[in-house]
């Protein structure tokens, strides 16, 4: 799943590669999907995009916005984008595909869930997580600082979370997800099942740190490991906390990395260095 440090660099390659190529064919919703979510009726994506031009790429939180001079296209988290070269084969099943002059094409392919949305400049487009995204400051701005961050823990509602449910729920940081986490909290030594009303203050300085400093370690290397480029090359960060590691040893300290269900999803920590 795309977070922070893909969407950025998915956006800065779409901004390198793709501006300035013009849109001559659409294909949407060609493979059926429950769970990939348009702008209104897909059959009309063809008359909104095609002729257009790429005119830039934005990351925002865990969303994709792609403007063209007469519409925008936003790409949210379960999305997988791939620039495939002229004549190069292409996935047979995907959810939008777009054709440009030069005969490469943008695939579009949809995981569990995503958002493929596009709408012309005559239209308009509300999403509320979309509207959050923009509104919250990035943890890559200057503006995502401690004062921030200490007013955001200290809420009362937050307080009674899990460090997990805190940071990776509601978009409370525009980008941050399940995913990155794991290395955030393992870097901070602590549990995702702490409660945020049992951090101490060094403890959670830390944890700010570790936020800033880990997306942005995630986002200069090319997004993690886990993840892939707009080539389908794997990111240059080595994610420690994930499934490939589970059972295996810390690097840090040596200790048994677990792998647990929690909150409808995966958590991965060292049951060592962050203990319950």
């Amino acid at each position: 799943m795309l977070e922070l440090p893909e969407t950025h660099t998915l956006a800065s390659q779409i901004q390198a590669n793709l501006v300035g190529r013009t849109i001559t064919q659409v294909i949407a919703a060609q493979s059926p999907h429950k769970f990939a979510w348009y702008h209104g009726n897909p059959a009309t994506y063809p008359a909104r995009l095609i002729g257009n031009t790429i005119q830039g790429a934005e990351a925002h939180g865990m969303f994709i916005k792609v403007q063209l001079d007469r519409a925008t296209l936003l790409f949210s988290d379960g999305v997988n984008l791939r620039w495939h070269p002229a004549a190069g084969p292409v996935p047979a099943k995907h959810q939008l595909l777009l054709a440009f002059d030069d005969s490469t094409t943008l695939c579009a392919t949809v995981g569990m869930y995503g958002g493929l949305q596009a709408w012309a400049k005559s239209e308009s487009f509300e999403n509320p997580y979309y509207t959050t995204a923009l509104e919250k400051p990035s943890p890559l701005s200057e503006a995502f600082n401690w004062n921030h961050f200490s007013q955001l823990m200290a809420d009362v509602k937050v307080q009674q979370l899990s460090v997990k449910a805190a940071l990776a729920t509601e978009q409370r940081i525009p980008g941050l997800g399940n995913g990155c986490l794991q290395d955030i909290l393992w870097f901070a030594r602590l549990n995702p099942h702490r409660k945020v009303n049992t951090l101490s203050a060094g403890e959670l300085k830390g944890l700010y740190e570790s936020i800033r400093e880990t997306l942005l370690q995630m986002t200069q290397l090319g997004g993690r490991s886990t993840e892939k480029d707009l080539f389908g090359k794997a990111g240059g960060y080595p994610v420690e906390m994930c499934a490939t590691n589970a059972g295996g040893y810390c690097s840090h300290c040596g200790g048994i990395i677990i792998k647990e269900a929690y909150m409808g999803g995966s958590v991965y920590y060292c049951g060592s260095c962050q203990p319950r």
